[in-house]
């Protein structure tokens, strides 16, 4: 495959040896990534290829899933129902899958997307084996194990979508294989929660968390002779220098930021938001992400370059922020809902979260083929509708009424949100980046989808706690976090009206442009 050069991004500089120095670089960089990765030649190997890197989305899915789905079986292990403590087992592996990504994201630039791949699957191993055997310990050793966690598919996640954005072309095969990944989530949902829900109910629950060990250091493996080794840029010039490429200060202020914040809106829910580390916590976090972004505005290599995102870039990015928060609002809950107001099993729950998957494929499949046809703005605009209807439908379901009504359409409707945005905000940022800056384009998508779940559970827990009357009404704290994700995935629709309204009145402008040169 050939690959045209592209222009690198202005770096700001303080000084005209800077420049030089930096423009010298950028064109070494850009020789040395002349060579773009082939795609696989016969259909098995690219079938193999294709595979192991969708396992990304597979297994970061599941990981969330496993503390879902037997959420109350792994807090009766550690002697806790309070609903604040429970939601910091999904939350805090969300915490650094949102937080983790964008470094990753640079580093697989730097230094190799497959080995930051295969360094990921060995990470995620090492702490879902001891997530399992936190239950020797307590839940605060747990917490840490899903945090520690989260770092491993925080690095899967966006080197893997970047050796696929480098690999295709952008077309319809792009298309067709950015949508298999993205439908490889609610498959792996559904997968984490049937396993974990199984073990847990006729086994030990632990034993998903060794499972899940065994099997992230085999796709490791896997990777490591599926994926093709890419020559990456050569360190060895005089100039280059690793904190500045890496962006050392920009790291540590932003994962500091960002971990503050999201701790503190996770714990308020847990500790009250009378309790002075909460809110100051919040605030410092904060200030954090405030000296984030000056210096990232005058870094040589920032980690987030804010000059080279459009204004469409921005439009998907809050799309995604907004539908992906609700997102997590109505997964969380909806278990809730089915196993303490419904009083179901988490298997039997498990096997009712079953159509996700079958839904999620035909909504990836349809979207491969409408991002050929339609403006990814328009699809954006499908897709936020669907995550509003569907947490619609179950914010309003009865207790007692059956699964075939409300919640199985509610079901049935949630998956077409995540596929088609994730696919559509990943493919177009992806084809907007250069080929070198692959990683970036895949970080930011997957830090805005993972993050933005983290938070809206910490909003949606902090609502609950408020209005559930100490635990008394805990139907009424469900409704009312729903109403909170409706509000959110409201204004993912609001967005992706204006983002397409946008879009069209530009399409026509060029148009007419067009037409008065012929």
């Amino acid at each position: 495959m050939t690959n045209a050069k592209v222009a690198m991004p202005k770096v700001p500089s303080v000084t005209q040896k800077n420049l030089e120095t930096t423009k010298i670089d950028d064109e070494v960089l850009l020789k040395q990534f002349e060579l773009q990765d082939e795609t696989p030649e016969s259909l098995v190997w690219e079938a193999t290829f294709v595979g192991v890197l969708c396992s990304a989305q597979l297994m970061t899915q599941a990981g969330l899933s496993q503390s879902i789905a037997p959420l109350h079986i792994i807090g009766n292990s550690f002697g806790t129902t309070n609903p604040g403590q429970l939601s910091w087992f999904a939350s805090a592996y969300s915490l650094t899958v949102g937080t983790f990504i964008l470094i990753a994201g640079r580093l697989g630039d730097i230094f190799g997307h497959r080995k930051f791949f295969i360094l990921g699957f060995l990470w995620y191993a090492l702490w879902s084996l001891l997530a399992g055997f936190s239950v020797y310990s307590n839940k605060i050793f747990f917490d840490c194990c899903r945090a520690f966690q989260g770092i491993g598919p925080a690095f899967l996640l966006p080197n893997a979508i970047a050796i696929l954005g480098r690999t295709y072309k952008p077309g319809k095969r792009k298309n067709m294989v950015f949508s298999l990944f993205g439908a490889s989530a609610p498959g792996g949902f559904v997968l984490g929660a049937v396993f974990s829900s199984m073990l847990g109910q006729l086994a030990w629950w632990p034993w998903a968390y060794w499972i899940m060990g065994i099997a992230c250091f085999l796709l490791a493996v896997a990777g490591y002779f599926v994926i093709p080794h890419v020559q990456m840029p050569s360190r060895d010039s005089p100039s280059f220098n690793i904190l500045e490429r890496v962006d050392f200060a920009g790291s540590v202020t932003g994962v500091i930021g960002l971990i503050l914040f999201n701790f503190a809106w996770n714990q308020g829910p847990v500790v009250g938001w009378e309790t002075p580390y909460t809110y100051a916590l919040l605030i410092v976090g904060t200030v954090f992400l405030g000296v984030f972004v000056f210096i990232e505005s005058r870094a040589a290599f920032p980690l987030l370059p804010f000059a080279a995102l459009s204004r469409d870039a921005a439009f998907v990015l809050g799309c995604i922020a907004a539908g992906w928060s609700s997102f997590g609002i109505w997964i969380f809950y909806t278990w809730q809902f089915m196993e303490e107001s419904r009083k179901q099993s988490p298997l039997l729950s498990s096997a009712q979260f079953a159509p996700v998957a079958v839904s999620g494929f035909c909504a990836a499949v349809t979207t491969g083929f409408l991002l050929s046809h339609t403006p990814a703005s328009t699809v954006m605009l499908f897709a936020m509708t669907a995550f509003t209807v569907g947490i619609i439908l179950i914010a309003t379901a009865p207790v007692h009424q059956t699964y075939w009504a409300q919640t199985f359409v509610s079901i049935i409707v949630m998956p077409w949100g995540m596929d088609m945005s994730f696919p559509a905000a990943t493919i177009m940022l992806s084809n907007s980046m250069p080929h070198e800056h692959q990683g970036l384009a895949a970080s930011l998508v997957n830090t805005v989808v993972n993050y933005s779940i983290s938070i809206g559970l910490g909003i949606a827990g902090t609502i609950e706690s408020q209005v559930n009357d100490g635990g008394a009404n805990a139907l009424k704290g469900y409704r009312c976090s729903w109403y909170m994700g409706i509000g959110l995935s409201g204004l993912g629709i609001f967005v992706a009206a204006v983002f397409a309204l946008t879009t069209f009145m530009k399409s026509k402008k060029k148009a007419s442009e067009k037409q008065y040169i012929e």
